[in-house]
């Protein structure tokens, strides 16, 4: 079985830099004040990118697939990512795979993932055991993302619990699917699920001087990566 991975998002080229000193495996370019998917300009994404230059991959928030228009993809992602992510925000009662499908249709050189929403009522999302039973029986995507929707102080196993990330988990390993949990991971909770081994650990808040919205310190995602990668 593979070790897990750390997953950082970053804002900008500077905090990807940073990012990478620290051990991070997968550089998530996001911007925090848009939303827990929130979307960077175009121009941010293309900066980080080229500051990685293949040292690691690099993957982007895209938003809510409710609000993305398939047919602009083109046109706003940058070459060089390896994945893209949709949260699946209110489309609770809708056909949200097929939104997600539409949406992934136009993309070419990197794969789509679905975020499921632990907190799914308060997204007005479809259940998370209904989205990695979806993925995995329609073949939708090689990977998914587990987090939270709203940022406000809680994480991950407030809303589920260790044995329910477990069997999320063992029924993405049981169909081939690539899974990453998030969602104000701290060290504390990160080492609370270790026995779960998914594939990414992702992070932000716990990476960052001052939170969520403060910079990415080399440091933090330093001991961070030597957690994870110790496992």
């Amino acid at each position: 079985m593979r070790r897990p991975c750390l997953l950082v998002s970053v804002r900008d080229a500077a905090e990807a830099v940073a990012a990478l000193a620290g051990g991070a495996d997968l550089i998530d370019v996001k911007e925090p004040t848009r939303g827990p998917l929130g979307r960077a300009d175009a121009g941010t994404i293309a900066a980080v990118v080229q500051s990685v230059g293949g040292r690691a991959p690099v993957s982007a928030a895209l938003g809510e697939v409710r609000e993305w228009y398939s047919n602009r993809i083109a046109a706003l992602i940058p070459a060089g990512l390896s994945y893209v992510k949709w949260g699946l925000g209110n489309t609770l009662g809708r056909p949200w795979a097929r939104l997600f499908s539409r949406a992934a249709e136009e993309l070419t050189d990197c794969q789509p993932v679905p975020v499921a929403y632990a907190d799914w009522v308060r997204a007005g999302a479809p259940r998370p055991a209904d989205v990695v039973a979806g993925t995995c029986a329609l073949a939708i995507a090689e990977t998914v993302l587990i987090d939270t929707f709203q940022k406000d102080g809680s994480n991950l196993t407030d809303w589920l619990s260790v044995a329910e990330l477990t069997s999320l988990v063992e029924t993405c390993r049981g169909a081939g699917v690539k899974v990453a949990v998030a969602g104000s991971l701290t060290a504390a909770e990160i080492d609370r699920l270790r026995d779960i081994r998914p594939d990414w650990f992702a992070v932000r808040s716990a990476a960052c001087d001052g939170g969520r919205d403060g910079t990415v310190s080399e440091r933090q995602v330093r001991e961070l990566a030597d957690l994870v990668h110790a496992f």
